[in-house]
């Protein structure tokens, strides 16, 4: 009897204890359930008096307007290489050599050629002047007169060809004196005198000097916003320096840069004290915020991707009393571009809703990035 009375009060311990804490689970269930309806909803919101400008950051370097690598369009032994990294060169300057003894045999080949085709074309040349009077005295026949005009014109061929042969030989000559295209730094050595030189292999890089632009790359979702012949403002940390820039060109392709869009920004010469090309810069390009209001006339314009479509109706989410979200009901007219016009529902002076971190609804808090 005593046994069967301390098992039921132990049951009703633990009954006890078991509502107890499912009570105290669905109690915290709710209380995070409440806390997670009550957290606002970040959101950017647009206004027509809001302002329409904003800063697009890239990070880029800074490189010389213009470089070039010199190398040889013939294969030989570099025999002379007169410069180093850090050396100012002139315009024409020589920069290096490379064997050339067979080509000045081939030259001298040409050379032998020329001599003998001329020898060649002086005797068809008395030849032909010689049957010219015959034939006109009647002393030859029009068919041996031919056959020396045939013989004299091939000479005039062969001579040519001998002297173009030499030209040839003259120009590839001149692929083994490599000079300097402009005035400029040469900022790598790439192969020293001795080693074989092969067609299209850099032995220099030249950078031009006294000239600097900012190479950078723009994201896809915003080189629509950048600008051929805009502003910018370049700022240079390792110097404590900022400057202002012009954007010179747009790359329309992102086929071979991982789909960046690059662009270069041209410093004016008067900036360039203190710079060198392989600093890093900040580039700052002022840019129409996406979602800001445009207003063209007594058209309301707003960003088609803050549009709400819900079966034959359109709306938008503006911003309620207390930061709620509110959906609003607008009538729609033809569209801009990445733009729609609003012919009704929307104020010109009332903010609504670009984009949100999250699930929109009616009634929703909201807080204003």
């Amino acid at each position: 009897m005593n046994m069967t009375n301390n098992f039921k009060k132990t049951f009703q311990i633990f009954t006890g204890v078991g509502l107890l804490a499912l009570t105290a689970c669905s109690s915290n269930e709710k209380r995070e359930t409440e806390a997670v309806t009550n957290t606002p909803i970040v959101v950017t919101v647009g206004t027509p008096s809001g302002s329409d400008q904003k800063e697009l950051n890239i990070s880029g370097k800074i490189e010389a307007s213009q470089s070039v690598n010199i190398s040889t369009r013939v294969m030989g032994y570099i025999t002379m290489l007169k410069v180093k990294v850090g050396d100012r060169v002139a315009k024409g300057q020589l920069l290096a050599t490379i064997s050339n003894q067979d080509m000045l045999a081939k030259r001298a080949q040409a050379d032998a050629m020329i001599e003998e085709a001329q020898a060649a074309l002086n005797s068809a040349q008395k030849d032909y002047d010689r049957f010219t009077v015959l034939y006109k005295q009647q002393s030859a026949t029009e068919k041996e007169l031919d056959n020396v005009t045939l013989q004299y014109n091939a000479a005039k061929s062969r001579l040519e060809g001998a002297k173009q042969m030499r030209n040839e030989v003259n120009a590839m000559l001149g692929y083994t004196n490599l000079k300097a295209p402009f005035a400029g730094i040469v900022t790598q050595k790439l192969a020293e005198a001795g080693n074989m030189a092969n067609p299209g292999m850099p032995i220099l890089v030249i950078e031009q000097s006294g000239s600097y632009q900012v190479s950078a790359s723009v994201p896809e979702n915003s080189i629509s916003q950048i600008k051929q012949g805009g502003t910018a403002t370049i700022t240079i940390s390792a110097i404590g320096k900022s400057i202002p820039g012009t954007i010179t060109q747009v790359n329309q392709s992102s086929e071979f840069t991982g789909g960046q869009y690059l662009i270069k920004v041209a410093i004016a010469d008067k900036d360039k004290v203190g710079l060198y090309a392989g600093m890093y810069a900040n580039v700052a390009i002022p840019v129409v915020q996406k979602g800001t209001v445009e207003i063209d006339g007594d058209r309301l314009m707003v960003p088609v991707s803050s549009i709400e479509f819900k079966d034959q109706l359109t709306g938008l989410y503006t911003i309620g009393s207390n930061n709620t979200a509110l959906l609003r009901w607008v009538r729609l007219g033809k569209t801009y571009g990445a733009n729609v016009e609003v012919l009704s529902g929307l104020g010109k002076n009332e903010q609504f809703v670009v984009s949100a971190d999250g699930k929109l609804y009616n009634g929703a808090q909201v807080k204003i990035k």
